[in-house]
């Protein structure tokens, strides 16, 4: 005989009732993080504007020679960096060596030739003074005869004569003046130094030097070379472009914002910013230093026309100029192009939206040949003082 015994089944769980529960649990979490949002949105969020259509943008400092030549010798490479003033090249200086030599040789003739006509001048001004005195004493012999001729005690020819000797004297003082004259317009109201042959000898050497100097190539800024197209043995003309030297430490970032974000963008605002180089483990911070007047298609070869055919509405972009901290560059160099992120805190504004100042600084110098100048001058005077015999040194004007 067989016991039969019920078996009780477990109960089942409300799956309806957990259901609900794991709703108002996500429901919870939505609103939890709407709500995070929201206070975001309204204390930060809705004063940032951020765009990733931004770039690194910099100087390309091109470096051209100012004369023709041939290129001799090539000290700096792509990739290499320069320091300002540092020679990077040089040209062959045969060609103006011999024009400098000849400038001094002209500049030496020209003082010879103008101290001769200072010479002259002093030469023909005693002459003057030699005639007047020949005048005085034909005109005393004239009127003593004269006197004589009345009491007849000299003949009518000897009277003769001491008149004759008047009007040749006379003739000869006004030729002798009439010499001078032609004398001191050679020399007219000008010193031996300031005579125009010697200014112009002066600025001949002048010019032949600077050619002469440069044949030696400066690197204008202090930066890295980005492209080298020169070549040695090249023959270079003035518009030929031997470097291009960027300074990666003076860059800044071009940010292009939507025309709808830039309502809020004004100068100075801070601006945080992220390279794709280093990512969010580099956050370099600048400032708003200008915004374009324009957008960047009206600057275009060919701007569009939208006033012709079917029209329709593209978003514009403005640029935005952002520098960048120094400090932050020093360690963590940026290159040309690269691409930035770019986030702009509109919260704290002036509003200037475009600069009204003139710029007060020079942007870039370039190395000039002002030290050589002192040398220059050394040569102007040796040459000077060695062909003006016992004159006083002159004054040069620089």
């Amino acid at each position: 005989m067989t016991v039969s015994q019920n078996k009780i089944d477990p109960p089942k769980p409300n799956n309806n009732h957990l259901r609900k529960r794991w709703l108002i649990i996500f429901f919870s979490l939505v609103l939890l993080v709407a709500l995070i949002y929201m206070i975001y949105w309204l204390s930060l969020g809705r004063y940032r504007e951020t765009t990733d259509d931004a770039y690194v943008g910099g100087n390309a400092v091109q470096v051209m020679s100012q004369i023709s030549g041939q290129v001799m010798q090539i000290m700096a490479d792509i990739t290499d960096k320069v320091e300002k003033g540092q020679v990077i090249a040089i040209l062959d200086k045969t060609d103006t060596q011999i024009v400098l030599d000849h400038a001094k040789t002209n500049l030496a003739i020209s003082i010879r030739t103008v101290k001769q006509y200072y010479d002259k001048v002093k030469q023909l001004q005693a002459n003057v003074l030699v005639k007047e005195d020949n005048l005085r004493k034909v005109n005393e012999d004239y009127i003593r005869r004269k006197g004589l001729m009345v009491d007849k005690t000299i003949s009518k020819e000897e009277y003769q004569h001491a008149d004759i000797a008047v009007n040749t004297a006379n003739d000869e003082l006004k030729l002798a003046k009439e010499e001078l004259a032609s004398a001191l317009s050679e020399v007219g109201n000008t010193s031996l130094y300031h005579h125009p042959l010697v200014e112009q000898a002066i600025i001949n050497l002048r010019n032949a030097y600077v050619n002469w100097r440069r044949t030696i190539i400066y690197a204008p800024v202090t930066g890295f070379v980005a492209r080298r197209p020169v070549q040695v043995g090249q023959q270079i003309t003035p518009n030929t472009v031997l470097f291009i030297v960027v300074p990666l430490f003076q860059v800044w970032v071009d940010a292009n914002f939507k025309e709808s974000q830039v309502e809020h963008i004004c100068i100075d605002q801070e601006v945080e910013m992220v390279s794709d180089l280093y990512g969010n483990a580099v956050k370099y911070h600048g400032k708003v230093i200008g915004l374009s007047p324009g957008t960047g298609s009206a600057f275009d070869l060919l701007p569009p026309q939208n006033a012709t055919g079917n029209w329709i509405k593209i978003v514009q972009r403005v640029p935005v100029r952002i520098s960048l901290d120094q400090k932050q560059l020093q360690a963590h160099p940026l290159q040309i192009g690269l691409s930035i992120t770019a986030t702009v805190n509109t919260r704290y504004q002036k509003c200037n939206k475009l600069n009204v100042a003139a710029p007060s600084k020079v942007v870039y110098q370039t190395y000039n040949y002002r030290d050589d100048t002192e040398e220059l001058n050394k040569i102007i005077l040796k040459i000077l003082n060695d062909n003006s015999q016992d004159l006083p040194p002159p004054q040069l004007n620089e």
